[in-house]
């Protein structure tokens, strides 16, 4: 299976990203983790990714893409894979197409994760980092034991740059300008599928699941 989830930062793609990973035994490629272990190395393409991320804005492409090629070349993306976050506009996703066709490989669905912008700005802006353990929570879904305060540390919670509700709003403004047309561009290649993102998540699971159907009983039995 080689599935890519769209949808707006927050919209629940990586939770579903790695429970379908574990279901089908294929990595999930996030590009915003590879992109905040890059910032880690604290290296000079960290920190130039970092003066992006920190302002809400994209990751300029070829950065992106030379961390995403890196990774699917690893051994444990041959059987297949399944990308969150990435391709986050048209170009990439032409470059990503053109990346697989050398390795004569396709998409076998994009599935797009629709959640209202409201809803959005609720969840993430909500969201406490640990700045000991990097454990996360949410003021409002998720608290800790004690405000302020990790359950598992007892590190300080902060609240990111990122996660801010102006931060919060600018990127989905970006979005909406980069990487809304991917529906267009993979609506007339046949392979997107669209799905409600609010409720609980095995019920989003399920339509996900639902949206692949055949394909992911095909890719299950390869």
């Amino acid at each position: 299976m080689r599935l890519v989830l769209l949808g707006p930062p927050g919209a629940g793609k990586g939770t579903q990203a790695r429970a379908l990973a574990a279901l089908w035994g294929i990595p999930q490629v996030a590009s915003g983790d590879l992109l905040r272990a890059v910032v880690r190395e604290d290296s000079e393409l960290g920190r130039e990714a970092a003066s992006y991320m920190d302002r809400g804005q994209l990751v300029p492409d070829e950065l992106v893409l030379k961390l995403v090629a890196a990774r699917l070349r690893k051994e444990d993306a041959r059987p297949g894979f399944i990308l969150d976050g990435f391709p986050r506009n048209v170009s990439q996703a032409e470059a990503l197409a053109a990346g697989l066709d050398r390795l004569n490989l396709k998409l076998d669905k994009v599935v797009a994760v629709i959640v209202p912008d409201e809803e959005i700005v609720k969840r993430i802006s909500g969201r406490r980092t640990c700045r000991n353990c990097d454990a996360m929570y949410h003021v409002v879904f998720e608290p800790p034991k004690r405000a302020g305060v990790c359950d598992k540390c007892g590190g300080e919670l902060y609240q990111r740059e990122d996660d801010a509700e102006e931060t919060v709003r600018e990127r989905l403004k970006v979005y909406a300008e980069t990487t809304r047309p991917l529906l267009d561009h993979y609506g007339r290649l046949g392979l997107l599928a669209q799905v409600d993102g609010v409720g609980r998540t095995d019920e989003v699971e399920k339509r996900i699941l639902s949206a692949v159907n055949g394909v992911a009983g095909q890719s299950a039995q390869s």
